[in-house]
């Protein structure tokens, strides 16, 4: 049985026994690498921790310990009724306003990731004050990233362009991102009308605000306030909101909220327009409001989804142990090897959703475009709309909870519906593995319009 067959029925087996025995998945990952990378390939233990993602989890903990500090100083509460007026109180299009902005951000050069963790948590704490599925809110966001992001100044914009040129393959960067826009908005529609958006079309909620009171009006459905029913803002605001025990209302800006509004807008800046990490970043400006405030901020620690931090970690972990092996490439052999070139071109892009659900989608991206340039170069199959399939069929999985994005959403959701989240994506991630590469394979190769 050679090696690369092994990490894979190692995988299945650390799936199996998380899933049977109730255990984080990722310690049974961290069991998977250590047994199989020790006794098996003879790896050194610094061998085995070169596959531990450090970037993510930088980003994980100082994302959820920047938020979980704005969650309990009430930051969070005042972008909730500030995004609430915006729409004027049309409940669902708020997960539609994330999807434009999200996109927007990934669209002008903002990495997904990125994106996804200055949008997820202020998403996620909407759809629990306004009743909206969490897995609604998290896949808007996350395949508004998606959309925005093949655009031809944007990151996967600009590494598939640069690697489809450099295989000398013919190229239409302007069709990739509109087709990936497209793409990502129709599943967007089709996520919101599964997902429960039927429902939100009928409710809106007026929010009004005195000295020391604020109503809030439901016209047409439901929340958890009622119709014209007039609580005090301490009440409504419960554990998501003001943890002060103030009366005033939490709309109100004090310093602590300039504070963490201040850096979660230097958060966004620091990204966009400077290129810096958003994990050092954010937990950088977190340490920084706890030195200020240290007392506010003691119990915020606790609240980082660590949890999610060791599953994700461990999983990406266990991938790079497969990468080191050279399990990807072998399964990329064996695609060149296919004589029937429709039918490579169709696992080429199944390998490249299946692999970017537990990888880091920019680097499948460079590394099996150049996979698909012996049938391409054959002149067999339109390279364009092979390139437009492998590139969504790529990304479009970034909702698995085992890729950053979909990591991101699980990581931003609150503790109580945390787990019913991770489920829920990574049901879909697998489903997307499959859906995402016969329907572009469908829509783009096999018609050979382009």
């Amino acid at each position: 049985m050679s090696t690369q067959v092994i990490s894979i029925i190692g995988l299945v087996l650390i799936f199996l026994l998380a899933t049977l025995r109730s255990v984080n998945m990722g310690a049974a990952a961290f069991l998977g690498t250590f047994a199989i990378g020790t006794f098996i390939f003879d790896e050194s233990a610094d061998d085995l921790l070169a596959g531990f993602p450090g970037d993510l989890f930088v980003v994980l903990v100082g994302v959820t310990l920047l938020f979980a500090i704005a969650k309990n100083n009430g930051t969070v509460d005042w972008l909730i009724h500030a995004g609430v007026r915006l729409v004027r109180g049309r409940i669902a299009l708020i997960p539609w306003v994330m999807f434009g902005v999200t996109s927007l951000l990934t669209m002008v050069g903002a990495v997904v990731p990125g994106a996804v963790a200055i949008m997820a948590p202020v998403g996620l704490n909407f759809a629990v004050r306004y009743r909206i599925n969490p897995m609604l809110m998290g896949l808007l966001i996350i395949n508004g990233a998606s959309a925005g992001g093949f655009s031809p100044i944007s990151i996967f914009g600009s590494i598939t362009n640069g690697v489809v040129s450099r295989s000398g393959l013919a190229a239409n960067p302007g069709l990739l991102w509109a087709s990936s826009f497209g793409f990502n908005l129709l599943l967007s529609v089709v996520v919101f009308f599964l997902f429960g958006g039927k429902a939100l079309l009928r409710q809106q909620v007026r929010v009004t605000e005195t000295a020391r009171e604020r109503t809030e009006v439901t016209v047409g459905g439901g929340t958890s306030t009622g119709t014209g029913v007039t609580v005090p803002a301490t009440t409504i605001s419960g554990s998501a909101g003001d943890s002060t025990g103030s009366d005033e209302p939490v709309t109100t800006l004090d310093l602590q909220r300039w504070l963490t509004l201040i850096g979660l807008v230097s958060l966004a800046a620091g990204a966009l327009f400077f290129g810096l990490d958003v994990g050092l970043l954010s937990i950088s400006i977190a340490t920084l409001i706890c030195l200020i405030s240290p007392q506010a901020t003691k119990a915020c620690v606790a609240q980082v989804a660590w949890p999610t931090v060791l599953l994700i970690c461990g999983v990406v972990t266990y991938v790079g142990l497969m990468e080191r092996i050279g399990t990807i490439e072998w399964l990329g052999d064996k695609v060149a090897g296919i004589p029937v070139p429709l039918l490579g071109a169709l696992v080429i892009c199944l390998i490249g959703a299946a692999v970017s659900a537990f990888a880091s989608t920019t680097g499948i991206l460079g590394a099996l475009i150049p996979l698909a340039v012996p049938f391409l170069q054959a002149g067999q199959l339109g390279a364009v709309g092979v390139i437009i399939a492998l590139a969504l069929s790529s990304s479009i999985v970034d909702s698995s909870p085992f890729s950053t994005s979909g990591a991101l959403v699980v990581a931003s959701t609150p503790q109580e519906r945390r787990d019913q989240v991770f489920r829920g994506l990574m049901l879909w991630g697998m489903t997307m593995i499959v859906v995402a590469p016969l329907t572009t394979w469908l829509l783009f190769v096999l018609p050979g319009w382009l």
